[in-house]
């Protein structure tokens, strides 16, 4: 597939095995342009400073707002990321707006350290905040999901809600909630959340493995 590069230098992007991520986020991009496009949209992301001297290629995956996505374009401190109906149809990329922030991740190379857990990057569905309770400077948020995202859930297991990973606290029917440290609530969207707002939903890999297995036996 060939894609046009920054400055109209153009490269080959080679077909690569699926990214993993680890659910925690290195930085807060801002989103600097809403392209609609035929199939779907282009995201120019502005990088926050830290990660402006990290080196990447036009190719290479990056989990925005927990959704795996390839670079298909740099220009100095922006990255640009196409999105086609499918990725808008399942994940709160398709609601983004210039001077929006957004949660971004490189993907795990084979030598990084696994802090949080495996992520993906293929977002299952969009939850909604259904609750915040603060504690100081602690908070419980829950999120209100479909049911059949609940159902590969379990209390102290993993879920990645935009891109962070997370430890469960409670799972009912059709919610779960977490509780946020403050440090979670700092370096990531999260800490802007209001009720009602869309958040994407990845649940832990081996709730689907283990469901599929119960399914065929």
């Amino acid at each position: 597939m060939r894609v046009g590069a920054a400055e109209g230098v153009a490269r080959e992007v080679s077909y690569k095995a699926t990214a993993m991520f680890t659910g925690l986020v290195e930085g807060l991009g801002t989103v600097a342009a809403v392209v609609p496009e035929a199939a779907g949209l282009r995201l120019e992301i502005r990088l926050p400073e830290p990660m402006r001297h990290e080196r990447c290629h036009v190719g290479d995956s990056v989990a925005i707002n927990g959704c795996c996505l390839t670079i298909v374009a740099i220009n100095r401190d922006v990255w640009s990321f196409q999105a086609g109906e499918e990725t808008l149809s399942k994940t709160n990329l398709g609601q983004l707006l210039s001077g929006d922030r957004v949660n971004l991740e490189r993907s795990l190379p084979v030598t990084g350290r696994l802090g949080g857990h495996f992520v993906q990057g293929h977002v299952d569905g969009v939850g909604t905040v259904d609750d915040i309770m603060r504690d100081g400077d602690w908070v419980t948020m829950t999120f209100r999901i479909p049911q059949a995202l609940a159902e590969l859930m379990v209390p102290k297991g993993s879920v990645a809600v935009d891109g962070v990973s997370l430890t469960l606290v409670t799972v009912e029917r059709d919610k779960f909630s977490v509780a946020l440290i403050p440090h979670t609530l700092s370096v990531t969207t999260l800490g802007a959340r209001q009720v009602g707002d869309a958040v994407n939903i990845e649940t832990d890999i081996l709730g689907k493995y283990v469901r599929k297995f119960v399914s065929v036996h």
